[in-house]
């Protein structure tokens, strides 16, 4: 049996097939995303690129007929070997005539690239965000229009009737189309001429010229359009981008022996969420990472996530590496500071003050929004009811300051609660800012 799609091809039809295809295959290209995050940095993760899936996973089923029952006839070409009614004996070494074991390439994965919305899609539905945050996190820069002068074409709803009377009376004058009042000049000079009794010497050929003028004069009107489309002048607009500021991301996070891989690849995805948020409302976002365990420094990304330093568990000295950067690169007057803080909850007790009083008095202050994940194993329950000392110390700032956050994770599906306080204080900050207005 052979299916021949004889269907012309129309526009898109492409893109129907990946969609389902990815549909289809939407376990397996889901796990890919889920590794290929590992090696991606935070700038990066809404970038489109290729992933690899198992071959197993995009088997198709095919229509064939069977190897076994039935009769069947089948012209061979011909051979010098052997006559009707031969037994051709079996290939010895091989099955059926294919290659040995051992030979030959093979490949075992599928290799594909995942546009920037598609790879979005997957990242976002893995976090198990709702639909609104979605289309934020992914929308692209919002712009308002803007007056921006005149245009020759437009639609009907912005025509500028002002502006078209305008040209078309500046082209009316220095074309010297006749008004109505030259018309009314001529037709009484001609009723003047016509009510001489009797006639008097000349009145024939003075009114024989009369006549022509009024002629010419109806002529050039008629020529010389009062409007004419080259006079239609349409209201111009122009999509600006609205004004925003620049913003920095501050990544903290302990590297102690404590934090295992699962607690890194939590922070991981709760930082590049927020990147996510903060690139959509800035249009330049510079993200600093720094690491610490009793004493702190700042590092690349590889380093941030990668790298793991033996030491005890002092908190304060992060908070004091940020607010030496803050104050050799980032003015707060000139920069929006954002501050993201992942830990394990861990940090010796005669710590614990000063860690609160830098962020209750020093950070905050300077700060657009700080949230702190405590992250732990996946198999502990989130409310089971302990508290690290780090989380206590914190817990009197969540009471007092509105811009701080704090949350414990322990599964992926658990990151988004932190980033949905901060949508709900953004759109409740529009909404006042509208009452206002």
């Amino acid at each position: 049996m052979h299916i021949v799609d004889r269907r012309l091809n129309p526009g898109g039809r492409s893109l129907v097939n990946r969609q389902r295809f990815l549909r289809r295959a939407r376990a397996a290209v889901q796990q890919a995303v889920r590794q290929s995050i590992k090696d991606r940095s935070i700038k990066d993760i809404d970038r489109e690129g290729q992933i690899s899936i198992p071959r197993d996973s995009i088997h198709e089923p095919t229509l064939h007929r069977t190897s076994h029952g039935g009769n069947r006839e089948r012209v061979l070409p011909g051979n010098r070997d052997y006559l009707e009614g031969d037994r051709i004996p079996r290939p010895s070494g091989q099955s059926g005539g294919g290659s040995s074991a051992g030979t030959g390439d093979g490949e075992d994965d599928f290799r594909f690239v995942l546009t920037r919305e598609e790879f979005l899609e997957l990242f976002l539905d893995d976090l198990e965000l709702p639909d609104l945050a979605k289309r934020k996190l992914k929308g692209e820069a919002s712009s308002t229009p803007r007056r921006a002068g005149y245009t020759t074409v437009g639609s009907p709803s912005n025509l500028s009737v002002p502006r078209t009377m305008q040209k078309a009376m500046s082209r009316r004058l220095a074309l010297r189309r006749p008004g109505r009042a030259d018309l009314e000049r001529i037709e009484e000079e001609i009723a003047q001429v016509e009510a001489h009794q009797p006639a008097q010497d000349g009145d024939a050929e003075r009114l024989e010229q009369l006549r022509e003028e009024h002629q010419r004069l109806l002529r050039r009107r008629a020529l010389i359009a009062y409007i004419d489309p080259v006079d239609l002048r349409y209201r111009r607009f122009e999509a600006t981008p609205r004004p925003i500021a620049q913003a920095v991301m501050f990544c903290l996070m302990d590297v102690s022996g404590s934090m295992s891989a699962h607690m890194k690849d939590l922070a991981k995805r709760f930082f590049a969420l927020l990147h996510l948020f903060l690139t959509r409302s800035y249009e330049y976002v510079e993200v600093v990472f720094i690491h610490h365990t009793d004493h702190a420094a700042e590092v690349d990304e590889q380093t941030f996530f990668h790298s793991t330093v033996s030491g005890g568990t002092v908190v304060s000295s992060a908070l004091e590496e940020m607010l030496a950067v803050v104050s050799a690169r980032y003015p707060p007057d000139d920069w929006n500071i954002y501050v993201a803080q992942a830990s394990d909850g861990d940090n010796i007790n005669n710590d614990n003050p000063k860690t609160a009083r830098l962020m209750r008095e020093d950070i905050l202050p300077i700060s657009q929004y700080v949230a702190y994940i405590e992250v732990g194993a996946e198999e502990r329950p989130v409310d089971d009811g302990r508290k690290s000392s780090l989380w206590s110390a914190y817990e009197e700032l969540q009471a007092t300051s509105p811009n701080f956050a704090m949350r414990k994770v322990h599964h992926r599906t658990e990151i988004y609660p932190v980033l949905r306080d901060l949508f709900q204080r953004r759109s409740d900050e529009r909404d006042r800012a509208k009452g206002r207005a």
